[in-house]
């Protein structure tokens, strides 16, 4: 929220325009993001799992063939 942005870093570029959620543990990750997804309305991909020596994504059954396509491109993208 850019009202909370200024206050919290003011002046750094990208305060309030984040698109991006992190969560450091995968349960209530995918729970979490699949929330936001369908509330906000918003497109969610995920979990995409980082600090591996290779690409590693996680799809959940209920997961259209675009987002398996979506997916699979991020992983060939990090390959």
């Amino acid at each position: 929220m850019p009202s909370i942005a200024v206050r919290k870093s003011p002046g750094f570029p990208v305060a309030g325009k984040a698109n991006v959620l992190v969560f450091p543990i995968s349960t209530p990750a995918t729970l979490l993001y699949k929330l936001v997804e369908r509330l906000a309305g918003a497109r969610a991909l995920g979990p995409i799992v980082q600090g591996l020596a290779k690409p590693a994504m996680d799809l959940s059954r209920g997961c259209s063939a675009e987002d398996i396509a979506d997916v699979a491109a991020i992983a060939a993208i990090l390959a």
